[in-house]
């Protein structure tokens, strides 16, 4: 069902009563918010940017960009950050990459990101319909740049492979958070794990991205050693945002960062190698992600 963007945009206005100064934004609005509208939702496709609540939603909207989330929108694990449904999931729509391609051709995307929800009730957690998705892509749309942002798939090496062979432009998973905190707010999820689905991206040759959210508790010190264990992967892109609880029903905000900070974590992560952090209170995984890749490319 379409989202209603008037809803979320008063929600946004209610919250920025009480964020912080740096967290406090106008909304953004162009003609564009319809013709994503009509695009993917109309045709059965979801974003994370409405199924998670993104708060740069309507910015993405303005500027005719969105980040496709495949694989329906049901999670069968239960982040306490994430603002996603989670439960039973329906079965995997096999007509998904084909609208997925169509969304892609309508929206004249040149950069196009792909997430899911996790799918551990599938036998390679939907690394197949990944693969389908990004060989349509480039069969269809060849000067199309692809980026993807995949689960864990339990760390399976044959299921990653499935992945990797096809070689999406940018090859994304998300630590998260530091590991201390894994047991409250990844409960199904392994710190080392992430790591080795890192590792084994980079070592197949692919530009890998991670991203993890601070304001959860997190220590400064434990921030920057997560950022040594990303590079050590051979990750060299890397994006950290604020922490903002979607809804009631997710784990509570623990500290609102600041803009400073956020300069110094850019600073670590500059000294440690790599070719791009890109940390502020509103950044994302997606967020800006064409540009991301454009300047590591150069």
């Amino acid at each position: 069902m379409p989202h209603n963007l008037s809803d979320s945009n008063s929600n946004v206005e209610k919250k920025n009563a009480q964020f912080p100064s740096w967290l406090k934004r106008q909304i953004a609005h162009s003609g564009k918010q319809n013709s994503i509208l009509e695009n993917i939702h109309s045709s059965g496709l979801h974003t994370v940017c409405v199924e998670a609540k993104c708060p740069n939603r309507s910015e993405c909207y303005s500027k005719g960009t969105a980040t496709f989330l495949i694989l329906g929108n049901t999670c069968t694990r239960f982040c306490t950050f994430c603002g996603v449904n989670h439960g039973d999931p329906e079965a995997v729509d096999l007509d998904e990459p084909a609208k997925v391609v169509d969304a892609v051709k309508s929206l004249k995307l040149n950069h196009v990101v792909i997430t899911s929800v996790t799918r551990d009730d599938l036998s390679d957690g939907g690394a197949s319909v990944y693969s389908e998705t990004i060989t349509q892509i480039r069969k269809s749309l060849p000067d199309v740049t692809i980026e993807i942002l995949i689960p864990d798939f339990k760390g399976d090496h044959r299921a990653l492979e499935k992945v990797i062979s096809v070689k999406p432009d940018i090859f994304n998973h998300n630590i998260e958070t530091v590991p201390r905190l894994y047991s409250e707010v990844r409960p199904q999820a392994l710190y080392e794990r992430s790591l080795q689905v890192l590792s084994i991206a980079a070592n197949g040759g692919l530009r890998v991205k991670s991203g993890i959210m601070v304001g959860l508790g997190e220590t400064i010190e434990e921030v920057q050693q997560v950022m040594k264990d990303v590079y050590a992967t051979g990750c060299r892109i890397m994006t950290i945002g604020q922490y903002l609880q979607p809804s009631k029903n997710q784990t509570s905000v623990k500290e609102f960062i600041t803009p400073d900070q956020f300069g110094l974590y850019e600073e670590f992560g500059n000294e440690l190698g790599f070719s791009s952090v890109f940390a502020g209170p509103f950044i994302r995984s997606s967020y800006m992600a064409e540009k991301i890749f454009r300047d590591v490319q150069h």
